[in-house]
Formats: C-alpha cells, sequence, structure tokens
C-alpha cells in the first residue's frame, strides 16, 4: 500500500503525462497536415485519420513509453513526448486493419474506419471501391505518420537506433500474431492448447502494447541490458494478463461500455483463453454447443448470451481471472528487482494495477 502523500504524488505524475499525450498528439497531427498538405489535397483522407485518431483512448502505450524513458533518464529528452505518439499511432494503423479483417462496424463507441469512408461514398453510384479499401490506405499512411514522429527525439543515435528497430520489430510480431489467430480460427477448438493461445497473445497485444514501449523507452535513456530484458518480461506478463481482461470484456460487457460489438470476436470464431477454458471444462453436451456456436456463419445476442451461460456454468470465467490475477503478481514480481528511479517504478506498478482491475 501506498502513503496518501505517494498516492496523489503517483496520480498527479501520471496525469501530467497523459495530458502532455493528448496535446503531443493533436500537435502532431496538425504538423502531418502542415508538411504534406493533406487537408488540401485530400480532405477526406485527412479528416478520416483525424477524427480516428483524437477519440478519446487509454493511451496505454505512449504512457508507458514516457516511463519507461523516465525511469532512466535525468530529465525528459526534447521530441520524447513526439517519439511517444509514435505507439499510439501504430495502434491506430493496426486498429483500422484489424477492423476491416473482423468487419468491426464500432471502434470507441464511433464508427470503425472502413464503416465511416463507406457513409462518405454513398452518394456516388456504381463505384469499384469501398471503405475498406480506402481505410486500408489511411491505415498506411498512420503507419508512416508513427515512423515519422519516432524519429523526433533528440537521443544518442546509436540507442536512437537500436529503439527504432524494436519499434519496427512490435510492429512485425503484431502482423504475425493476428496471421497466426486468423489460421487459429480454422482450427477446431480442441486441437489448440493453452501455449498456442498465449503465442498469439504474446505476438498480437504483449509486445506492442507493453514490452517494447516499456523497453524502447528504455533503451533511449540509455538504461543496462538486464533492466531491458526486466521491463521487457515484465511487458509480457502484462500484456497476457491484459488480454485475457479484454477478452473478458468483449464477452460480458455491453457495447456502450466497450466502444465496440459485443460479438465481434465470437463472430470471427477466436480462440480466447476464456473460450478455451469453457470447452475444456465443460462435459460434451456443451462441448458440443460451444463448438456449434462457432461454427454459426451469423451469430446474433441470443448465441452471445448463451455462450455467456456456458462460460460462467464451466467456471472458465473465474479461472480466467485468477489466471490474469496471477500474470500480473509475477509482473509485480519482475518489476520489483528493476533499477528504475523509485517514483517511476511505483507509478507502473500503480498503473498497471488499475489497468487490469476487474469487478465482473
Amino acid at each position: 500500500m501506498y502513503s496518501r502523500r505517494l498516492y496523489d504524488t503517483i496520480n498527479a505524475m501520471q496525469d501530467k503525462i497523459k495530458n502532455k499525450i493528448e496535446k503531443e498528439l493533436a500537435a502532431f497531427i496538425r504538423h502531418f497536415d502542415k508538411t504534406y498538405a493533406l487537408s488540401r489535397l485530400c480532405p477526406l483522407l485527412f479528416n478520416s485519420i483525424k477524427n480516428f485518431v483524437l477519440r478519446k483512448g487509454k493511451r496505454l502505450r505512449p504512457f508507458l513509453f514516457v516511463v519507461g524513458y523516465l525511469g532512466f533518464a535525468k530529465g525528459a529528452a526534447p521530441g520524447l513526448y513526439k517519439t511517444a505518439i509514435s505507439f499510439e499511432l501504430l495502434h491506430d494503423f493496426l486498429l483500422v486493419h484489424d477492423d476491416i479483417i473482423d468487419k468491426a462496424a464500432i471502434r470507441r463507441g464511433k464508427p470503425s474506419m472502413h464503416k465511416m469512408l463507406n457513409s462518405s461514398l454513398e452518394r456516388f453510384k456504381a463505384l469499384k471501391f469501398n471503405g475498406q479499401d480506402l481505410a486500408i490506405i489511411a491505415g498506411d499512411i498512420m503507419y508512416a505518420m508513427a515512423i515519422e514522429a519516432f524519429l523526433s527525439i533528440k537521443e544518442n543515435t546509436q540507442r536512437k537506433e537500436k529503439a527504432l528497430r524494436k519499434f519496427i520489430t512490435a510492429a512485425t510480431y503484431t502482423g504475425i500474431g493476428e496471421f497466426i489467430e486468423l489460421l487459429a480460427g480454422a482450427k477446431d477448438i480442441e486441437r489448440l492448447t493453452k501455449e498456442d493461445i498465449y503465442r498469439i497473445y504474446d505476438y498480437k497485444t504483449a509486445c506492442y502494447t507493453f514490452a517494447y514501449p516499456l523497453s524502447c523507452g528504455a533503451i533511449l535513456a540509455g538504461a543496462g541490458q538486464k533492466e531491458i530484458e526486466r521491463l521487457y518480461q515484465y511487458g509480457m506478463y502484462l500484456g497476457r494478463a491484459f488480454q485475457i481482461k479484454d477478452d473478458i470484456l468483449d464477452m460480458f460487457s455491453e457495447e456502450s461500455e466497450s466502444g465496440k460489438s459485443a460479438l465481434t470476436d465470437l463472430q470471427e470464431a477466436k480462440k480466447t483463453l476464456l473460450l478455451w477454458l469453457a470447452y475444456k471444462n465443460s462435459g460434451r453436451a456443451h462441448r458440443l454447443d460451444i463448438k456449434r456456436t462457432l461454427a454459426k456463419p451469423k451469430l446474433n445476442k441470443k448465441d452471445l448470451l448463451k455462450m455467456r451461460r456456458l462460460i460462467s456454468a464451466s467456471g472458465a470465467l473465474k479461472e480466467a481471472m485468477k489466471e490474469a490475477l496471477l500474470l500480473l503478481k509475477k509482473a509485480q514480481g519482475t518489476i520489483n528487482s528493476c533499477r528504475m528511479r523509485a517514483r517511476y517504478k511505483a507509478l507502473l506498478k500503480s498503473y498497471s494495477t488499475k489497468l487490469l482491475q476487474m469487478s465482473l
């Protein structure tokens, strides 16, 4: 437990970092427009990117990058926050493409990028392209924006190159994770193992959301290799726990809470740890129900409610939550031995604990 004074200090630090990230994100959109005249060349493209990027979000990745840096540096280098938002822009690029793959209509409580662009095309007749095609291009531009933003920090050239390579690796591994997950969706759930599911979680979520933002920040700050490795491992544990929580929220939260459709992952037959545990813990009749639901070409709210009952009856919900808390404990154990500056270590531990709170 933290003292009241330290608790207040941690909250103030968190708010300060997040406010700077929000301001830098808006400023970078203006900078990008000024540099490339995007709003003049194609207003629809510029406004779509601006609308999507500036939507309310957790800003988790840039926040962790900043904490990873400030935990080892003497102060904030010029361009630190502009580099930080590269992780948010990478995230947005991945979300745009992910929503196309998942055929998701909602993102952060508003229309997904391809749905937004489809609406803009409604007045045209007999087009040979659609909003999905345009959204792919918009996503690609977001990735270019992310690379440009990453190069902003004024730091040691060798460390900067090393961190950039890690950033590119994060993007690559996330794509690999997405690819593996899609192929796993074609397999029967009984043929998958827990290790298969965690491999997806590691590549698709943990790497670019936790492990690489933290370790990239530490690399740029000049942290030692052991400290970088500890932060990386911490991030991998957190990433698994975060994805388990996200799967639970996707299954049990309403659209108004999560900002996206609860049917999306189920419709795509994504093999989450939650579903795997439900299948593993169920009897023959319930296993058949789970397999039939996952095989249906079109699902509705009735199917979702049925799956919720099957998961709860199997004990999978409690088991998944227990697993997430165990992973959080492992993460906290890893960070305890890290030589990060004390107040940033406390900030990191407090933030991750709040992030993974589950009250279901």
